[in-house]
């Protein structure tokens, strides 16, 4: 019984450590000042017009910069003039658009 404890809490530290690098993590504003000082990432503000630019009449309701998937990703989140919340994610070193769909 002991000779299986090991393997199985082994493998629990396994997936613990998959999993926490897939979810990523959220950039604090010091964290992304420092990126876009260095020219990593491009600014939010021309991001955040191409996200408002895509629903005319949409706010913002939030924004952030994350590290997911080996890269750095800026996620806005919008409210459209019809009330619908849309997720819309853009890769920040290239500013190109990753994902825009409606959020649950």
């Amino acid at each position: 019984m002991l000779a299986l404890a090991r393997p199985v809490r082994y493998l629990a530290l396994c997936l613990l450590a998959v999993s926490s690098l897939a979810v990523g993590r959220d950039l604090d504003q010091d964290e992304a000042l420092e990126l876009r000082h260095r020219g990593i990432i491009v600014p939010l503000e021309r991001l955040l017009e191409a996200a408002l630019g895509r629903y005319p009449g949409a706010r913002l309701l939030e924004a952030e910069l994350e590290q997911e998937h080996g890269r750095y990703e800026y996620e806005v989140e919008i409210l459209t003039p019809q009330g619908v919340v849309r997720e819309i994610k853009f890769d920040a070193a290239t500013g190109a658009l990753l994902k825009d769909e409606e959020d649950d």
